[in-house]
């Protein structure tokens, strides 16, 4: 691909998420009616909304969001590249703040893009859904209301490698194998991010997860461009 991007242009960012509460039973008769529905038709007939429950933090209206990583390069033409990665964890109210901050003062250029994969599916609308919820106003980065499809200010890898074919999905995971990317995927899934926040009470361990994501997702769209890869001695966690 030719793309002609920028790098220096894009904020890269990768979420985690987990269902609002630790059990179906924490829930209000109310809410849990109101997931019984919205789940009705994924799940089998034998499987219960409670035990079905688990799987709850793919959705704004009944998860959290408790980690967004965020990375970016610097002197991206200059031997000296660097690719600084951070992130915002914790309390999903200040968290979403804090990244909302980050958009608005360092990121709120026309020509600055957000990058993630699968974004445009999960990333982007459930960090706008989860603001709404908590009463923040929308940062211009993802307030596409109004916005003609290539006014939109978001890129999204997964997109990129569909090549216009709606029903390939390709996971993360996939896609670095197959480009010779190293995996991000050396420690927990994100099936057990979880069971490792609630169980484990290990943010730190997720956090790692979220930031490796990141950097692939930015390894992902340098392969796309036909660009060298990010050493290993280049990434800066601040």
């Amino acid at each position: 691909m030719n793309l002609k991007l920028d790098f220096e242009n894009i904020l890269f960012l990768d979420i985690e998420t987990v269902p609002e509460e630790k059990d179906f039973s924490n829930l209000s008769k109310e809410v849990q009616d109101l997931f019984a529905l919205k789940t009705h038709y994924q799940r089998k007939e034998d499987v219960t909304a409670e035990e079905f429950y688990e799987r709850a933090g793919i959705w704004a209206e009944f998860g959290k969001i408790i980690c967004i990583s965020v990375g970016y390069f610097t002197n991206f033409k200059s031997e000296n590249r660097n690719f600084r990665v951070t992130s915002f964890f914790g309390d999903e109210e200040q968290l979403l703040k804090d990244f909302k901050s980050l958009l608005e003062n360092h990121f709120n250029k026309p020509q600055h893009l957000l990058c993630a994969h699968n974004g445009k599916e999960f990333d982007f609308p459930f960090i706008a859904r989860r603001m709404i919820i908590h009463q923040i106003a929308l940062p211009e980065k993802l307030n596409l209301f109004g916005k003609k499809p290539w006014e939109i200010p978001h890129i999204d890898t997964m997109e990129l490698w569909k090549f216009g074919d709606y029903k390939h999905f390709t996971s993360l995971k996939l896609l670095t194998s197959i480009l010779g990317i190293p995996s991000p995927k050396d420690d927990i899934s994100g099936s057990e991010v979880a069971t490792v926040y609630y169980n484990e009470n290990n943010i730190k361990r997720i956090v790692t997860y979220c930031e490796k994501d990141t950097i692939a997702i930015a390894q992902l769209l340098l392969r796309f461009n036909n660009q060298p890869l990010i050493n290993d001695l280049n990434i800066i966690h601040v």
